[in-house]
């Protein structure tokens, strides 16, 4: 993606459809005379007087306990250096849209116009009364460590300023795995930091408190190595002085085990690796562009043990793996601060957790046979779902243990259940599923390309990386869109009606033809559908000239559905082809099936079709919980349609006595573990969350689906087929292009899924 359309795509995000990406939404009932009563005049008058009495109830009867501020004065934002307040505005929202989907923290942007030390103080402690932390972002030093340092002691709520402590924290429990791997002590190994900004006075400082040793501590600034003989230093910059007579960083590398890059691009030298210890540590975390391209050292030494701030190779030194979590813990226990014993107990508790065996939803997000702790896994990722039921109870645990906690947990079960509910883990699905398209993005036919929404879809696929599109129409449309559309990638355009395809037309319509002959059709019936883009791209897939498709955002579900059962059929061993559409609920994904094709199944196609949603459940690295939907409630029916259900049952019991599958059940009871633990504490699904919705008939899962999607709101995916023997996938009529990228997504997954089957089975063969 160029730079001029990166730019145009950033501006439009945070414009459009409304300006900002953060907004407040009530909590309470406001459809009344009387819910508006009780929210403002005279309601509103009793928790004030209660708090009056004890100031501490402000806790239980408003939002101030999960609420942190996200304060600038924009001195210091990112890599743009002193841009002011509003300039700075934009980063503020997203930090708070961070705290919102990691740990479902309230956070609000305040941008503070000055930078004068007094006056930001003392402007965070006359709005302290509204949060509950603070969370200090994108300050200058040296002021930010003045700014922490007497907020910290003058305020009696959390307070961080994760410029310093984030890197920090995340930075040492990786540290701390990659020594216990390269078999080296913390006490004796020498360690070189190049930066002497918050970022790494903060680091070098956490190190030490795990036992690093000062007099092995090299630090250096942009005037080379702090020694201690030079004037005019800082206190900080003081405090990490060395007194060894050197002046470089490539002095300072020689015979070091460990190097941690908070400076600038490209600094360290293949020269310098060479000279460094065996078993080197490299944390080279300058961004966007490392000290030294990952690539570039790992091909220097085969034995180091990388890690960078970037997504695209292992070992990324997060922030969000801290700062969400780090609040949550300490708002949870109603923590006067964040101290260091907390720090280091989410150092520890990160470090911990990658020894740990890694969830196979983690493992299928980064397509990934097993992640197993060693040099290319020695920090958690960031779509561990394992983060929040594990940062916020060792940190929580800490503000207890060191005296802070003014509100302790009781009962630490109940807790985690709680992290879990309010973490929104299990609603990273279209995160999920893009990174792990992006590992390995396959061929996806666009059926329909000249049309502008498919277009767009498929320029966004293509710069994302998370498709190789083929855009199948018109020539000459398609390249005038692309123009108006900026879409200047080189990408196959294939028209199916084009002299330029006429072999290409002429093959695919002998093989339909000879698989079909004996099914209606003819020599020139099959010429003429080969001109028809639903039945080339279907042959396509058939071919191998293609790994999936995506169509039907102009035409009706059956029109498009036609080609794709005639060209591909069914897979081996599937009598019914089915559909799943994965909605994004409160509650986490559930899995709707069958959507879109089988209006009334009977109970051997309810069987398949409940498997087969199963799978898919599975590819996307969920237990599936199935219920078997029914207006009936376990035999309180003698009517076909419940006893259809019921026997779809015994034949999953009977054949796939491992699958967590019952019914027939009423949806609030498959819904509510409680009621279904109370009322039928017999079933396979009493008292478990069930994800996997399996409806009796077309219509009512059409109804539920789309009803679903209208009045909540809730996110679609889908219809994913399910049943063919290739990556065929027929979006919705006017599908949303977001819908269609996601779509575009799932045919990559769908294709990489049978393309280890099949490496699988050669394997064995």
């Amino acid at each position: 993606m160029s730079k001029e359309k990166q730019r145009r795509e950033a501006l439009q995000y945070h414009a459009e459809p409304q300006p900002g990406k953060i907004k407040i939404v009530p909590t309470k009932p406001y459809s009344t005379q009387r819910d508006l009563a009780l929210a403002y005049s005279p309601g509103v008058a009793e928790p004030c007087l209660e708090i009056e009495k004890n100031k501490d109830d402000v806790y239980k009867y408003t939002a101030k306990g999960n609420i942190v501020a996200v304060i600038s004065n924009g001195t210091a934002v990112l890599g743009l250096g002193n841009i002011g307040p509003e300039a700075s505005k934009p980063v503020m929202e997203g930090k708070s849209l961070l705290f919102k989907i990691f740990a479902d923290i309230d956070g609000i942007d305040i941008e503070l116009d000055t930078e004068d030390v007094d006056k930001f103080v003392e402007t965070v402690k006359t709005i302290a009364p509204t949060f509950g932390g603070i969370n200090l972002e994108d300050i200058k030093a040296p002021e930010a460590f003045e700014i922490e340092r007497r907020l910290k002691e003058e305020l009696d709520i959390p307070v961080m300023h994760d410029d310093q402590h984030g890197t920090a924290i995340i930075s040492a429990a990786a540290l701390l795995n990659a020594l216990e791997i390269a078999n080296k002590k913390i006490e004796e190994v020498k360690i070189v930091v190049s930066g002497a900004g918050a970022a790494a006075v903060s680091c070098t400082r956490l190190y030490k408190a795990f036992g690093a040793s000062a007099k092995n501590i090299v630090m250096l600034d942009s005037k080379g190595v702090i020694r201690s003989d030079r004037p005019n230093l800082s206190i900080e910059k003081l405090e990490f002085a060395t007194d060894r007579k050197i002046d470089t960083l490539e002095e300072a590398m020689k015979d070091s085990d460990v190097f941690i890059g908070l400076s600038i691009a490209n600094v360290v030298t293949p020269d310098m690796l060479l000279s460094m210890a065996d078993t080197p540590i490299v944390f080279a975390m300058a961004n966007p562009d490392p000290e030294i391209e990952y690539e570039l050292a790992c091909k220097t030494r085969k034995d180091i043990i990388m890690a960078t701030g970037r997504s695209d190779h292992p070992n990324q030194v997060n922030n969000v793996l801290g700062f969400p979590f780090i609040f949550r813990g300490a708002l949870d226990v109603r923590s006067t601060k964040i101290n260091e014993e907390m720090k280091m107990a989410a150092v520890r508790a990160l470090a911990d957790l990658t020894r740990e065996s890694v969830p196979e939803q983690v493992n299928i997000a980064y397509d990934t046979t097993r992640l197993t702790f060693g040099k290319d896994y020695i920090i958690p990722k960031p779509f561990d779902p394992r983060l929040i039921t594990t940062i916020p109870p060792a940190v929580a645990r800490a503000a207890m243990e060191s005296g802070v906690a003014k509100a302790p947990i009781q009962d630490w079960d109940k807790y985690e259940e709680e992290l879990y509910q309010r973490s929104g883990n299990d609603n990273k699905v279209v995160r999920l599923m893009h990174n792990r398209a992006k590992l390995n993005p396959k061929r996806i036919v666009f059926a329909e390309a000249e049309l502008l929404d498919v277009l767009k879809a498929a320029q966004i696929v293509h710069d994302e990386g998370i498709a190789q599109p083929i855009l199948l129409g018109h020539k000459e449309t398609i390249e005038q869109l692309k123009k108006d559309l900026d879409f200047d990638a080189q990408v196959p355009i294939i028209d199916p009606r084009s002299d330029e395809f006429r072999e290409m037309r002429t093959r695919y319509a002998l093989k339909l033809w000879e698989s079909r002959q004996r099914k209606g059709e003819t020599r020139y019936s099959a010429r003429v559908n080969m001109g028809k883009r639903n039945y080339f791209g279907a042959m396509m897939l058939q071919e191998g000239d293609a790994d999936g498709m995506i169509s039907g955002y102009s035409r009706s579900y059956p029109r498009v559905l036609r080609p794709v059962f005639e060209v591909l059929g069914r897979a081996k061993g599937v009598k019914n082809a089915s559909t799943v559409n994965i909605m994004i609920t409160a509650r986490g994904p559930l899995f709707l099936a069958d959507t879109s094709i089988n209006i009334d199944p009977d109970a051997e196609q309810l069987a398949e079709i409940a498997q087969m949603t199963a799978n898919v459940a599975k590819t996307f690295g969920f237990d599936p919980v199935v219920a078997m939907l029914s207006y009936a409630n376990f035999g309180s029916s003698a009517h076909p349609h419940a006893q259809k259900v019921r026997e779809a049952v015994r034949i999953l019991h009977e054949r796939n006595p491992e699958l967590v599958v019952d019914g027939e059940i009423q949806t609030d009871f498959a819904l509510s573990p409680e009621l279904s633990n109370n009322n039928f504490p017999f079933s396979k699904i009493s008292g478990k969350k069930v994800n996997t919705l399996i409806f009796p008939n077309l219509e009512s899962a059409n109804i539920t689906y789309k009803l679903l999607k209208g009045l909540n709101n809730a996110d679609s995916i889908g219809p994913i087929m399910v049943g063919l023997p290739r990556a065929a996938h027929i979006i919705q009529l006017g599908a949303s292009v977001d819908e269609m990228v996601n779509m575009a997504a799932v045919a990559v997954i769908d294709a990489q899924e049978r393309e280890k089957r099949r490496k699988a089975r050669m394997g064995e063969e």
